[in-house]
């Protein structure tokens, strides 16, 4: 009796341990640290996360790549966020996310800016498998000063699904679309991504839909 009593026991404080998830934004010592540590990575770390899980633990990087700052607000062209696993010491890159602004000259209103929505990015294990689901969230700017375009990334199982929005002041040009493959997510994930939907729509009076 004793010895199944002690293999519950085990049993469960194995899997309370393993199911544990953590992730925290790096200070600035960190971030530099990782900067260091990642020479080749072409544009500066705007901001730096840990996160564990029971795949491992890791580092999602935010960088930016700033062209000139117009009082005291920082322009840049061009974005990249890249998760990479801690893995013995060295790193592997798992996935990451390029963009920039769209500034030719066939658009009615070129963008100057696209950057991080970090406010509205997460690091959680949303539907409770153990494995933290990233949320990764930018957005650019037009040269009229409004909200050009959204993108909103999920990282579920190391593959991306994406809702991608074009905001404008005339219906035939806005734009919402979301990753067919989002309906495969699990329930809980895809009620946390409309929720999260609805309150960029609120505190950013951004529209998020068709026409």
């Amino acid at each position: 009796m004793k010895k199944v009593t002690l293999f519950i026991a085990f049993f469960l404080t194995s899997t309370i341990i393993f199911s544990q998830t953590t992730s925290r934004v790096l200070s600035k010592t960190e971030t530099q640290n990782l900067s260091n540590e990642f020479e080749n990575i072409p544009y500066p770390i705007y901001k730096a996360y840990e996160y564990k899980d029971k795949d491992g633990i890791y580092n999602v990087l935010l960088c930016e790549n700033q062209t000139k700052i117009i009082k005291s607000d920082s322009l840049n062209n061009k974005i990249m966020a890249i998760a990479m696993l801690n893995d013995h010491g060295g790193f592997v890159e798992k996935w990451s996310i390029k963009d920039e602004i769209i500034s030719t000259n066939d658009v009615e209103f070129p963008e100057t800016s696209i950057w991080f929505w970090s406010k509205y990015s997460s690091f959680k294990d949303i539907d409770g498998d153990g494995k933290i689901d990233p949320i990764i969230v930018y957005g650019s700017k037009s040269n009229d000063g409004e909200i050009s375009r959204v993108k909103i990334f999920t990282i579920y199982k190391g593959i991306k699904y994406g809702i991608r929005a074009v905001e404008c002041s005339l219906d035939d040009c806005r734009t919402f679309k979301k990753d067919d493959s989002i309906k495969t997510l699990p329930k809980k994930i895809q009620t946390y991504l409309d929720a999260l939907l609805n309150k960029m729509r609120k505190e950013q009076n951004v529209l998020l839909k068709n026409g």
